[in-house]
């Protein structure tokens, strides 16, 4: 990774707010188990760094999205902790997952059959979670195929049922008269299966007003991210800072950036940051969006260029303002939400596309004093 002096901006990771997030969500949920889901790199922030975290913190179940997101974590897990395989597995795959002794998430009849087979090749029972399809018509089995398991369930001959789950639509939103459909239709399903432990809840859910049921997976939330919009119960975890390449004074008239999409109304200073859509900074946040120089905001004029942003700092002091002086793009005054609501996205698009040219700086989560390492 480029170091402080090299890199056009900063990504500070805060691991002891990640730990405290996740603190926070097992207080809601209690007494259900909260899971973290560290998919796509732990959501942009490093998954080692985050999973170790979370183990530390008390967390003994993961998922991450797909088999080879699991191959390369598995060493990093401490004995007893569960990893889960969301997509389940494509043909052929199942050998490498059970050598490594991941859990696959069965979504079909199909994976189904492909598991089983591979626990007789084994000889032994093979764990695995199923996933309902509740009403997101996404990953799961249908109402449909969940009969043809109840009236034929030879179909799970060979497989240790570890977990039955399905995923909500709507939780972000609390008011959404799906989320109580969709736990009506999980129960239902679920309920022929009595003796597996459930999950319904992702972030949001878990801030529902009602039950958990066994084990909630938790993800954005954990990452600093708002669970059901504002207020945001969660610490930040993230924070990027850029800093000045350049300052110019340019007349009023003039046009900045490709196309020359701004142009100034009155005479404008304009500084030049070294970050752009190279970074993960979203291009739509081109005479939209806005970074902080001490307290004050300064948008982004002109267009978001590959390795650069213009913002208008005419109204920023001269004390502020120099080479290499700091500029808050995420951190106290702008929020990764607000960020995302800029960009007409949501948080979780800025996370997982943070760029390699950030000096990344860890706090980690030591106790009792915390120390830096740069990653």
């Amino acid at each position: 990774m480029p170091s402080i002096d090299t890199a056009g901006a900063i990504l500070r990771i805060d691991l002891e707010a990640l730990a405290d997030n996740y603190r926070i969500i097992q207080r809601q949920v209690a007494p259900a188990t909260v899971a973290g889901v560290v998919k796509a790199n732990g959501y942009g922030l490093g998954v080692e760094h985050v999973a170790a975290t979370l183990m530390d913190a008390g967390c003994r179940h993961f998922f991450v999205a797909l088999l080879g997101e699991a191959v390369a974590l598995k060493p990093a897990l401490r004995e007893g902790v569960a990893l889960f395989v969301l997509n389940g597995l494509q043909p052929g795959a199942e050998g490498e997952c059970a050598a490594i002794g991941a859990i696959p998430v069965l979504n079909s009849l199909d994976q189904i059959a492909r598991w089983a087979k591979q626990a007789r090749a084994l000889g032994r029972r093979l764990p695995a979670a199923l996933q309902v399809d509740s009403g997101m018509s996404r990953l799961g089995l249908p109402p449909e195929e969940v009969a043809i398991l109840i009236a034929e369930p030879e179909w799970l001959d060979g497989i240790d049922l570890k977990l039955i789950m399905s995923h909500l639509a709507c939780a972000d939103d609390p008011d959404a008269a799906f989320n109580d459909v969709q736990r009506g239709n999980f129960e239902a399903l679920a309920r022929h299966f009595p003796d597996v432990p459930r999950a319904l809840d992702n972030s949001g859910g878990a801030f529902l007003k009602r039950g958990h049921f066994d084990l909630v997976r938790a993800g954005i939330a954990l990452y600093g991210g708002a669970p059901q919009g504002a207020p945001n119960p969660m610490r930040p975890v993230v924070a990027l800072e850029a800093r000045i390449t350049q300052l110019r004074r340019i007349p009023a008239g003039a046009g900045v950036g490709y196309g020359l999409t701004h142009r100034c109304e009155r005479p404008t200073r304009i500084a030049t940051i070294p970050i752009g859509y190279a970074d993960g900074w979203p291009r739509h946040l081109g005479n939209v969006g806005s970074a902080f120089i001490g307290s004050i905001r300064v948008p982004i004029v002109g267009r978001v260029s590959m390795d650069s942003i213009t913002l208008d700092v005419t109204d920023v002091p001269d004390a502020l303002l120099y080479p290499g002086a700091p500029v808050e793009l995420i951190g106290p005054h702008q929020t990764i939400d607000d960020v995302a609501a800029d960009a007409g996205t949501i948080s979780y698009e800025i996370l997982t596309q943070f760029g390699q040219r950030y000096c990344r700086e860890i706090q980690a989560a030591t106790v009792p004093h915390k120390r830096s390492i740069m990653a």
